[in-house]
């Protein structure tokens, strides 16, 4: 019997938290900042709906419709009695996307471990050690990248309801108490409204100064935001039952995953116009430059840690969301006949995952740049080629077929999956997906 959630609240929690990361916090603003503000906002809400929005309704429908993670549910849906050459082929096509869940977890969790380094330095001592000089402890990153691991383990060792589901939830609901507050303070700042300005004013001159990179990267923003590719989606639609419609869900995720986005930014460049840090400053804005916000800041030491625990609840909704899908997964490939398993087994395979996650995560703290090339891996390939792979799945007789995939997103209650969309599924989205891998290649 298939492990069911216990109620659609709890449903949306887990979908959010998989979606709400460390892509909100740590690459939006500062994409943002140098793109134009509020001119790069609303090209990226295009693309959000555009290519994020009619992804995330396929992989939730693959996910309820085969009740089965991505390793399993290709073969389910798009070859039942077909050759048992095709019906391999997907097998392994589903196996080969389901390991970006496993390459993911192998440096998120290290970065994770920073996150709740930075908190509770914050309380210890009442400013973080610096960047460069954590990462060069080799000893004190793997401490924390372990406690992430085991926690996560151990979250989903209780199981869907009582581990994933009430720990989400509570998870989330704290995040968003968090970043309420951080934002509310950020806007009482003196500089306040100078920052507003700069996040959200469309500043189309900057913009245009370099039109094409602004359109990559809001195109990969709303890709990447929303987790989608390698099935994390897919697992918790597999747990949902059909009393609503999956494109009404979807909205309401997306809705979540935006609303987490635009709060961070105003918290983020309030600050750090107020206290004359560049918002658009790289990839190091959270660990490096932010800190020192908190360090010039009334009351800074509170601050500054409120922001990294709310950073490092949004990494755990992560990890705990993609713990839960390779749980899932290894399940389905342990009980293919029996979907969910038994208790017993959901203990053993959360065991095996941590044991595995942590070893296999121990390079990419002692050695440097094998970070880079892990989320290079997920981000240029796993999860755009795996986007490919699904939107051409659902739309095309040769797969699940297009009007299979209408009716399961339009079940229940909300708005139907308009049928004009089909070829936006076959021409439309495979031609971004292609660019945003081709770009990102080129870049490197």
């Amino acid at each position: 019997m298939r492990e069911k959630l216990a109620s659609r609240f709890g449903f949306l929690m887990l979908a959010a938290g998989c979606a709400v990361g460390l892509g909100n916090v740590w690459r939006f603003p500062y994409v943002t900042g140098r793109n134009g503000g509020g001119a790069f906002v609303l090209v990226y809400l295009a693309f959000l709906l555009i290519l994020g929005f009619p992804l995330l309704i396929a992989e939730l429908s693959l996910g309820r419709a085969s009740k089965r993670g991505i390793s399993r549910a290709l073969a389910k849906l798009g070859a039942p009695r077909r050759p048992l050459a095709t019906r391999r082929f997907l097998r392994i096509l589903g196996s080969i996307i389901f390991a970006g869940n496993f390459i993911l977890m192998i440096y998120y969790t290290d970065v994770a471990g920073w996150l709740v380094k930075y908190a509770s330095d914050y309380i210890s001592s009442g400013s973080p050690v610096s960047f460069p000089d954590l990462v060069a402890d080799k000893t004190t990153s793997t401490i924390y990248m372990l406690l992430c691991v085991v926690a996560a383990s151990a979250v989903c060792f209780a199981g869907v309801v009582k581990g994933v589901e009430r720990v989400t939830k509570v998870l989330m609901a704290s995040l968003l108490v968090l970043l309420a507050g951080l934002a509310a303070k950020a806007l009482s700042l003196d500089a306040a409204a100078e920052g507003v300005k700069f996040f959200l004013y469309p500043d189309w001159a900057r913009f245009m100064e370099h039109p094409w990179r602004g359109v990559l990267e809001a195109m990969g923003q709303a890709f990447f935001t929303l987790s989608l590719g390698i099935g994390c989606m897919m697992i918790f639609g597999s747990y949902v039952q059909r009393k609503h419609s999956l494109v009404k869900e979807a909205s309401l995720i997306i809705l979540i995953d935006t609303l987490v986005a635009l709060l961070s930014g105003l918290v983020i460049f309030p600050a750090c116009i107020s206290y004359g840090i560049e918002p658009s400053s790289g990839p190091g804005l959270i660990f490096i430059a932010l800190p020192e916000v908190f360090t010039r800041m009334t009351g800074g030491r509170f601050w500054g840690f409120c922001f990294f625990l709310f950073l490092a609840f949004a990494a755990f909704t992560t990890i705990v969301a993609v713990f839960e899908c390779i749980i899932g997964g290894m399940k389905d490939e342990f009980s293919p006949k029996s979907p969910g398993g038994s208790a017993a087994l959901r203990r053993k395979v959360a065991i095996y995952t941590g044991i595995a996650v942590a070893v296999c995560s121990l390079p990419c703290v002692f050695f440097d740049g094998v970070l880079a090339i892990e989320d290079f891996a997920v981000s240029q390939l796993w999860l755009p080629l795996g986007a490919l792979v699904q939107s051409l799945f659902v739309a095309l007789p040769i797969g699940w077929s297009w009007q299979k995939f209408r009716n399961e997103a339009s079940l229940g209650d909300g708005a139907a999956l308009p049928d004009f969309l089909r070829l936006h599924y076959i021409i439309t989205m495979p031609l971004l997906i292609l660019v945003v891998i081709i770009t990102g290649i080129m870049a490197q």
